[in-house]
């Protein structure tokens, strides 16, 4: 070979690949399907990978360089393949999730002078965001801005949503949206003869390659949210299906797709007569908001949020009936990769308390047991150490059944009662408030946020909660009351034990100079300040172990 060719051979670069993805959304299968692509398309191909650990599951990184064959050829010599990306020399990154796509940014891997990013924009929230005491969720917004700026082109849609759709997995889709941005020099039909090839789940993964591929190739899709509601009003029963009708009739913006989601997830929670409970209970914010409202919509969305999360409270009941059902048996077999012949084991620890238990009673049978000492001292050495369930044992599974059945009994339990005298009076301050002042009022619906969890958890938030309820008719009449009791909520959620909370009062030295009196609050609040506790938490607080 002459000098001149051999500088050509030289100038010719390998095609980089790099796929982020987490366990178990098949990244492993993605870079195989590239290989084999590539071999079959007259390339050759190297696959490395180097497993890692992320905050939600095993993170795992794919590499693929492709070097034509026919430049190796010429070049009389076999090229030299790298064994990792390296920052700024990575042609098309294909990340399974937003937060991946964002670490590929930080790892250096997408520059905007050479880097085509595929991304899902779905989430799996890390743990940090799971156990935050508010809403501890990064923002997707700004997320997949930075991919837009940092990437030469950037191809992102939900593809777990279509990944669920077909029935397949997210890889499948992957390999269609790289397929559809014309990235790699081969046609179609040569990336589905390779999925062809792995023999594995072919035709669901072609169908997904195909919703891929279509939406790489039209900019991303998005489902309705008014075609999802259709789809699950025409699902549901016709009891269910007439109150969700009326709903989206009665509501509008962002308070109308909370109420529809609140509505099922309450008629599953107890029944249709509850979600129409839920229904009659926010008749009265929807004149408010039109009567003093702002425009915004604020406190009815944020009311309905929060009262179809605090009516559908977890309790031993709810707990019982979420450990027996079957899509929860199927998702545990699924995640620990149970094959055929292997037997699986599931053992459920639990360690109620005599509270929780006197909450799951009949009000007066429950009350009984709180007070007479010498039956609360046999219920305490009982359950003093917890116990193992298996839910995969007849015995553990009936036992959970039985307790999940009470579901019929749950409005006569103490537990019920409770709960509705709280979120009552939390309803009557909530409305009064809005009379006379808005953005109070939004922060207060908002407050409700601090009652979650169970255990210390949220015995530690209800008493947050009632502490701020406390001074809500000290801010009436405050030029800033809206924005001071958001501060408060901040601190609130700043930590577990209240210092910050007591705190940030302390420094904004409340006075009886600062207490406004509002005779609406009064007459329909009774004392808005008052204290109204709940009485207790939901029992399981233990593990999940999926043996195989």
């Amino acid at each position: 070979m002459d000098a001149q060719a051999q500088a050509q051979v030289a100038t010719v670069r390998p095609i980089t690949v790099a796929v982020v993805a987490l366990g178990g959304e098949g990244g492993g299968v993605l870079a195989d399907w590239i290989v084999d692509l590539a071999q079959h398309g007259g390339y050759l191909a190297q696959a490395t990978s180097v497993p890692g650990v992320a905050q939600r599951t095993g993170a795992t990184i794919y590499y693929v360089e492709l070097f034509p064959k026919a430049a190796a050829q010429a070049g009389g010599r076999a090229p030299v393949l790298a064994l990792m990306p390296v920052p700024g020399d990575v042609d098309i990154v294909l990340a399974s999730e937003l937060m991946e796509g964002a670490r590929a940014i930080e790892r250096g891997f997408v520059t905007p002078e050479r880097t085509l990013l595929i991304s899902s924009t779905h989430r799996v929230f890390a743990m940090t965001e799971k156990i935050a005491l508010a809403d501890g969720r990064v923002d997707a917004a700004p997320l997949l801005a930075a991919c837009r700026e940092a990437a030469r082109e950037l191809v992102a849609f939900d593809m777990a949503a279509l990944a669920e759709a077909t029935g397949s997995v997210l890889s499948a889709v992957l390999f269609g949206a790289l397929a559809g941005s014309a990235a790699l020099p081969f046609p179609r039909m040569a990336f589905e003869a390779a999925i062809r090839r792995g023999q594995v789940g072919v035709e669901r993964s072609l169908a997904a390659f195909a919703a891929g591929f279509e939406a790489a190739q039209s900019g991303g899709v998005a489902v309705p949210a008014a075609a999802s509601i259709d789809q699950h009003t025409r699902a549901a029963p016709r009891g269910l299906r007439d109150l969700l009708d009326a709903a989206a009739r009665d509501f509008t913006g962002e308070a109308r797709a909370i109420v529809l989601v609140a509505i099922e997830r309450l008629a599953e929670y107890q029944d249709v007569s509850y979600a129409r409970q839920f229904l009659a209970r926010l008749a009265r914010f929807q004149e408010i908001e039109r009567q003093h409202g702002n425009g915004s919509g604020a406190l009815l969305a944020e009311t309905a949020r929060q009262l179809a999360l605090a009516m559908a409270y977890e309790d031993t009941i709810r707990v019982a009936e979420l450990k027996i059902r079957s899509n929860r048996f199927a998702r545990v077999r699924e995640e620990v990769r149970i094959e055929d012949g292997q037997i699986l084991e599931i053992a459920e620890f639990f360690h109620p308390r005599t509270q929780e238990i006197a909450d799951t009673l009949p009000a007066a049978l429950g009350r009984w047991l709180l007070r007479t000492r010498w039956a609360r001292g046999l219920v305490d050495r009982a359950t003093r150490k917890g116990r193992v369930i298996k839910t995969t044992s007849i015995a553990g599974f009936l036992l959970l059944f039985v307790l999940a059945k009470l579901k019929r009994l749950r409005r006569r339990s103490l537990r019920f009662s409770a709960e509705q005298a709280v979120l009552a009076h939390w309803l009557n301050v909530v409305a009064a408030t809005a009379r006379t002042d808005y953005s109070l009022a939004v922060q207060v619906a908002r407050m409700r946020n601090l009652v979650k969890g169970y255990g210390d958890t949220r015995e530690g938030g209800q008493a947050k909660f009632d502490q701020l309820m406390v001074l809500v008719p000290r801010l009436l009449g405050r030029s800033d009351s809206g924005a001071t009791l958001e501060a408060l909520i901040k601190a609130a959620l700043a930590d577990e034990h209240g210092e910050a909370l007591d705190k940030a009062i302390a420094e904004m030295a409340f006075t009886n100079s600062d207490h406004a009196t509002n005779s609406v609050h009064s007459r329909e609040s009774g004392n808005p300040g008052a204290t109204v506790r709940g009485s207790g938490s939901p029992l399981s607080r233990g593990r999940t172990e999926g043996m195989a």
